[in-house]
């Protein structure tokens, strides 16, 4: 691992904490030289200028939404902030319907989102195959958020698990909604890629109403829908099939790309209204539904162990009479055309070829719900104590569906076609917050104290598949694998609920021990019902050395809690395995269970950190910089171990506890804290305002260069090749730079974003970095409220390196993990008429 500067010189600087004022508003703050962002995330006083906060945010206006042509939050963000990172993930189980993303290296649950100020609910999806870092990884869903409905987006970039609570490490992405209570805009939009037939629209609209004479309600919705791309080539067992004569083979037989989205409905309505002078009540909240359909792995009609092929490479035949009276071959060829026409002639004998004769590949999706509501209270005593008193639920969905697939131990019975069961999320929380400023004579400002209570209770749920996704059938004896190919439904024994309630108390004191010097700290106490108590705190501090120049820095400690579903869930994937070029079913089981404690497997533990950060902050004139170092330490952090072979009793086990599918299981692997990091880089932020005769341009520069660096792991849990994904899955440094220009009516807008090189474990590949350049004409009539807008995402059709085992492998052209996508450019137009 590269160095850094030493950590005793970012020791130096204490730290803030802060505690979020419910649902925020945000407001600018005019000085003589430029408007300033103010913002309200990470501090219980009033609202502050980014450039005095003691650690770094990111405000991203809602306006910066809308130059772009994505509609996913996810991708939305990433291209704003260099620290967070997503890709597609196709052919990746569950992650395919909800996508993982990143900040600062860490896994999606690392970091926290509120959305007013408020705890976002996590999904109900778990990330089974995440390249590594999100490997088990359970974090929000944010793109059921509709980038219509923000005001601007607040991003934290440091850990805050004494300011919020668990998840906070990597750090805090804050949604602000729009509380106008007039006007409004509705928006169209559609775009293609560069590959014809591959487009996606969306209409999108907002309003502001008044609620009463005090009071507004501000709603929005989004809807569109998007093609499935395919980024494949043929694979080389497919191609062999079809030169050997096999017509029903297809061609490519599998398709490799983003997943197909349709009915994508994105709500959201924020309401506030004054009861008197003192106090006003709030509530907010969502609901959002879409069916995501992707494709897995193609079934090779010769070679599919444990439903076209035995373990000797033979021919899978099964004898259906009942009593295995039918005398069918167990030593068929696959190249015996004649000896398989005489199988399906046969009654009692029963081959898949039948069904497939080219082979199958499955698709899989899902029908996801999401909703939520949260409201409250808050006001000022006639003592000048603020308080805010709130409550709120939220709830994820994700209910599976397969076909194109057999449950192979059902043999000829076998339908096509399963419902797999179901994830669901609920969580429910309740909050109490008050702060006091209290004079005091020998500070610059008065001694800003806050604290409040917190409790939260979260359920996961496995809902029960359909009988034939998840049933053991009479071939099963036979060596046909059960529960439906691809991705096994969940059974009686899989079925479940689990919950998991904590209380918090937190305190947290912030001033101006001068009129230069910002001072805070804060503790946070937390009881869970399951892993007990808990403590942590924080210290910050924003040091204005001159008006132009200034120091900040922060130190914490931070933790996150495995989530009821990381503890109790099993699953079944079907990955490919580049030592064998076959697919191979590998199950994930509790870290409890009988089985994964013959390997070392223990009852999960809270993650634990500690983070420090020390930056500097510079402003002269139009022009303004901010670096920031940061360093975080992780124990006990969360992962998956190493697959381990299972014994013949160990599968017996599995098929005991009601893992479906375990009849055909090659390998296995549980949760782990066995693990502990070390992530530190640096951002550099920098903006630029040129104002002349042809218009007005803002520059922006935003850079971050991160590395992670596994320095424990468990040699007996944790393989090489954990630790490579984790270490360097992600690319080290990534940078956009970006001009707006602004000319009467005319705005044109020109982005570059770089991604370095990164590893893929699936490929077993590392590839270079590569950029792509996005750019945006637009013309508003001014008398009409009307704007027409033509851009480019990846302008100049870049892709990353192709996947050297492409065709040797699983027929990915590129690979999935691809930081900037992999396909290639995408044009778009969109209509906005503001009123």
């Amino acid at each position: 691992m590269k160095p850094f500067t030493p950590r005793k010189l970012a020791l130096a600087i204490s730290a803030q904490i802060a505690l979020t004022a419910g649902f925020s508003s945000v407001v600018y703050a005019q000085d003589d030289a430029a408007l300033e962002e103010v913002v309200v995330t990470g501090t219980r006083r009033a609202a502050r200028s980014v450039f005095d906060s003691a650690v770094p945010i990111d405000v991203i206006g809602g306006d910066e939404f809308r130059n772009q042509g994505a509609s996913d939050m996810s991708t939305l963000i990433r291209n704003a902030v260099p620290s967070y990172n997503v890709n597609s993930q196709p052919i990746s189980d569950a992650a395919t319907v909800i996508r993982p993303a990143n900040m600062r290296g860490l896994a999606s649950d690392h970091t926290l989102v509120l959305v007013n100020g408020k705890r976002r609910h996590r999904a109900s999806v778990i990330s089974w195959l995440g390249n590594g870092v999100n490997d088990g990884a359970q974090g929000p869903d944010i793109s059921v958020i509709p980038s219509i409905a923000l005001k601007q987006v607040e991003v934290l970039r440091d850990g805050a698990a004494a300011q919020y609570g668990s998840d906070a490490i990597a750090g805090v992405i804050n949604f602000i909604l729009k509380d106008d209570s007039e006007g409004g805009s509705i928006e169209a939009k559609y775009g293609e890629y560069s590959e014809e037939g591959e487009s996606l629209y969306a209409i999108s609209g907002n309003i502001g109403l008044p609620f009463t004479s005090d009071g507004f309600i501000n709603a929005s919705f989004e809807y569109g829908e998007a093609d499935a791309t395919d980024r494949s080539v043929q694979r080389d067992d497919a191609a062999a099939l079809i030169a050997g004569g096999n017509t029903d083979v297809a061609n490519p037989a599998q398709v490799w790309g983003n997943p197909d989205i349709s009915d994508d409905l994105k709500t959201f309505v924020n309401l506030g209204l004054s009861l008197n002078d003192n106090m006003e009540a709030y509530a907010f909240g969502n609901y959002a539904s879409k069916t995501v359909e992707g494709g897995f792995y193609f079934r090779n009609p010769d070679t599919r162990s444990a439903v076209f092929a035995n373990g000797d490479g033979n021919r899978l035949v099964g004898d259906e009479t009942g009593d295995m009276s039918g005398n069918c071959p167990t030593d068929l060829d696959p190249s015996d055309a004649d000896g398989l026409a005489a199988v399906i002639a046969d009654p009692n004998c029963f081959v898949f070829n039948e069904k497939f004769p080219g082979g199958f590949t499955p698709t899989f999706g899902a029908d996801t719900e999401d909703f939520s509501l949260v409201g409250g209270t808050r006001g000022t005593t006639d003592g000048g104590i603020y308080w805010d008193v709130s409550a709120g639920f939220g709830y994820n969905e994700a209910d599976f569906f397969i076909y194109d697939t057999v449950n192979a131990s059902l043999g000829s019975a076998s339908p096509t076609s399963f419902d797999p069961g179901k994830y669901s999320q609920l969580e429910k929380n309740f909050n109490i917050d008050l702060s006091y400023p209290l004079p005091v004579s020998f500070l610059a400002s008065d001694l800003n104290i806050a604290g409040g209570f917190e409790w939260r209770d979260e359920e996961f749920e496995i809902g029960i598949g359909d009988e034939a996704s998840w049933s053991n059938g009479p071939l099963a004896d036979q060596g046909f694998s059960t529960g439906s190919n691809g991705f096994a439904g969940f059974g009686p024994l899989s079925q479940g609920d689990w919950n998991r309630s904590n209380v918090a108390l937190y305190v947290d004191l912030e001033a101006d021990v001068t009129d230069s010097l910002l001072v805070a700290v804060a503790v946070r106490w937390e009881d869970f019902d399951d892993f007990g108590t808990t403590t942590n705190g924080k210290i910050s501090a924003h040091w204005q050395i001159v008006d132009s120049f200034a120091l900040r820095g922060a130190y914490s400690t931070g933790f996150r809690a495995p989530t009821p579903g990381q503890s109790n869930a099993f699953n079944v994937s079907t990955e490919f395995n580049l030592t064998t070029n076959e697919l191979e079913n590998n199950g994930t089981i509790p870290s409890n269970s009988p089985v994964a404690a013959l390997r070392g497997g223990q009852d999960l533990e809270p993650e634990e950190s500690e983070s420090l950060s020390f930056g500097a902050i510079w402003q002269w004139e139009n022009l303004s910089v901010t670096v920031d170092y940061y360093n975080i330490e992780m124990t006990d952090r969360l992962g998956v171990s190493q697959n381990f072979e299972l014994t013949e009793e160990e599968i017996q086990a599995l098929i005991d506890a009601g893992v479906s599918g375990a009849n055909s299981l090659s390998t296995f692997r549980f949760f782990t804290n066995g693990i502990e990091t070390e992530t530190e880089g640096f951002d550099v932020v920098a903006t630029y305002n040129l104002d002349s005769s042809i218009g007005i341009t803002d520059f922006s520069v935003a850079y971050n260069h991160n590395e992670t660096d596994v320095t424990k792991a468990d040699p007996a849990i944790i393989d090489d090749q954990r630790v490579k994904e984790m270490q360097e899955a992600l690319p080290e440094t990534r940078y956009n730079v970006s001009a707006v220009h602004m000319m009467n009516d005319w705005r044109f807008i020109a982005r570059y974003s770089y991604f370095d090189d990164w590893y893929d474990g699936d490929d077993d590949a590392s590839y270079d970095g590569y950029g792509v350049v996005d750019a945006e004409v637009a013309y508003t009539f001014s008398d009409a409220g009307l704007s027409v807008i033509l851009g480019a995402n990846n302008l100049l059709d870049e892709t990353p390196d192709k996947n050297p085992n492409a065709a040797s492998g699983v027929g990915n052209k590129f690979s999935q993990f691809s930081p900037g996508g992999f396909n290639g450019q995408f044009a778009y137009m969109r209509v906005v008429y503001d009123f």
